[in-house]
């Protein structure tokens, strides 16, 4: 909207009020006369004019809200994009490819292995398509548009095709990468792809981090608010010519947890689509935190000493995000949160403060499953998944979906909160009005909040990424928790995974690479879940909790014989 516009808007809204003012004045005035009801209609029926008044204001002040009210802003579908089978990534992979290119040390290889081992990602991740060839060890920039093309050309093509919208009926196109900006942009290959109207306004994100998807969702909703159009969302991220080949150790990481993701969405504010739209946005929530230091620095592209380039994850990551995210929920808490819930909360701290001035209970959170039915949190890492969770003391079930995500597809930057939400669709849990929060996180220090509002129940789409493998992770009533004695610290690990038999040994032990793999004794059934750093130790039993009778569980040492039977 232009200044021009929303000046004559200004002015509108101004005389409208003063004619209510005016009108309630006079309504009080005669009210205050007596037998008002009588005289009153006999009143107006002989001034014509302030009856006339009277109507004008009411058509006025209708006509205004009409006008000035926020059109909704509908979640049509969206679709997240799945590599071919070729393109996966196992840690074998990884370092055989680092031993090719011989850019890293002996001692960089070894900080590799543990952070991969320790990181939560699976061997069914995506990397970008070069790491496959055996040509070539380094990137070029063909390599870049290659990934960033085959994501986003199937991803929009899938997403049309589902929701039967024309190209022509784009009227915003927003496409975000963080770390690859190539020239004609990412905006006018999707244009010059799909044949995009000459009139689409089109906007292109950078170095927004991981939080470019929710950052997008918002942009749109400030975009389509106020005039009824269609938006069609892309993010990717570019990994290929930001793969690091040095040996500091910050920027080692990101080899080991980013992978291969994109994905594509599309909102409109026509009111008429409602009925074919899966949710309704409710609420969104930008925070900056940039003027911090070390908030600046958690996260940020860089040279080395040896002049490689690559996206430093400094130690400070963690509690830049822990701080980030109590700053961000401070505000968004009374925009969501039950009135009950902020009470209980009110109530709390003030017995907390009362009781010999306990600050650390006081500075508790509130319980945010009372405001959301389901949360897309942020799955940057373990690390990051294990912060959030603790700082918002949230169950295993509410950060089941983010470990999921990453151990399934990695770190796929600003598209990871669209593949939980499709882990939500596959597994069947979002109903007509659940609301969805998705948290993302970005360099800057950024924290993006978008609710959403189920308008009908989910459904597993064709296009779903999770189709060939939501079966692998079953419902949380059937964990069972073992302990990892094997360290050389002894330090005790909890490992969480799913079963789906009733009773009996049913899981066996193999390797793959330095992870043990847990499966299943019977024939056919998929990959449950990876366990623990390579040991000597193994699991001879199962332990079941929830709706199952609980056996023991042992540990057997293949190595010396002994054996741990744990409670």
């Amino acid at each position: 909207m232009t200044s021009s516009s929303s000046f004559h808007l200004f002015k509108f809204k101004l005389i409208t009020v003063i004619l209510l003012l005016l009108a309630l004045t006079l309504t009080l005035f005669l009210s205050s006369l007596p037998h008002w009801e009588s005289t009153l209609p006999l009143y107006l029926s002989r001034h014509k004019l302030l009856l006339f008044s009277l109507l004008w204001c009411a058509s006025v002040s209708l006509v205004a809200y009409a006008c000035t009210r926020p059109l909704p802003l509908l979640l049509l579908d969206y679709s997240c994009y799945k590599p071919d089978s070729d393109s996966r990534c196992s840690y074998e992979l990884c370092e055989y490819f680092g031993r090719l290119s011989g850019r890293h040390s002996a001692e960089s290889e070894a900080f590799m292995r543990a952070i991969y081992s320790k990181s939560g990602l699976g061997d069914e991740t995506y990397a970008p398509p070069f790491l496959s060839r055996s040509d070539n060890v380094e990137a070029k920039y063909e390599c870049a548009i290659q990934e960033a093309e085959e994501g986003m050309f199937t991803s929009v093509q899938h997403l049309l095709a589902k929701t039967d919208v024309d190209p022509s009926c784009i009227t915003v196109l927003i496409a975000a990468c963080s770390m690859f900006t190539p020239s004609p942009s990412f905006t006018s290959m999707l244009v010059q792809r799909f044949n995009f109207p000459p009139s689409v306004k089109t906007f292109n994100l950078s170095g927004m981090g991981c939080s470019a998807a929710t950052t997008s969702f918002d942009l749109a909703s400030r975009l389509l608010r106020r005039r009824v159009g269609n938006a069609l969302i892309v993010v990717t991220e570019s990994t290929s010519l930001n793969w690091y080949h040095g040996d500091n150790r910050h920027m080692l990481v990101t080899n080991c947890i980013f992978r291969l993701g994109t994905a594509a969405a599309l909102v409109t504010s026509d009111p008429a689509r409602r009925p074919q739209a899966k949710m309704e946005l409710v609420q969104t929530l930008r925070t900056h935190h940039g003027a911090d230091d070390a908030s600046y620095n958690a996260a940020i592209q860089m040279e080395d000493e040896d002049g490689n380039v690559g996206v430093a994850l400094t130690k400070d990551l963690v509690r830049v995000a822990g701080a980030g995210l109590k700053s961000h929920i401070t505000r968004l808490a009374p925009r969501v949160l039950p009135v009950s819930e902020m009470a209980r909360y009110a109530c709390e701290v003030a017995r907390a403060w009362a009781a010999a001035g306990d600050r650390k209970k006081a500075a508790q959170v509130p319980d945010f499953t009372r405001a959301f039915e389901h949360m897309c949190i942020h799955a940057g890492g373990k690390a990051v998944i294990d912060a959030v969770g603790r700082l918002m003391k949230f169950s295993e079930e509410v950060v089941e979906p983010a470990r999921m995500c990453l151990h399934r597809f990695g770190n796929t930057s600003s598209s990871l909160v669209l593949y939980e939400l499709a882990y939500f669709e596959a597994k069947g849990r979002i109903r007509r009005g659940d609301r969805v929060w998705m948290l993302a996180f970005g360099t800057g220090f950024k924290a993006c909040s978008v609710v959403w509002r189920a308008l009908r129940d989910s459904n597993l789409d064709p296009d779903n990424p999770w189709n060939d493998c939501f079966h692998r992770v079953r419902d949380c009533t059937s964990w069972f928790y073992a302990y990892n004695r094997i360290e050389e610290e002894q330090r005790r690990e909890i490992l969480r995974f799913h079963s789906t038999t009733s009773a009996g040994p049913a899981i066996t032990v193999s390797w793959v690479g330095r992870f043990e793999v847990l499966r299943s004794r019977e024939p056919g059934d998929p990959l449950l879940s990876l366990g623990i750093p390579r040991s000597p130790w193994t699991i001879h039993g199962v332990g079941f909790r929830g709706r199952h009778s609980r056996s023991p569980l042992r540990l057997l040492c293949c190595q010396t014989g002994e054996s741990i039977s744990l409670a």
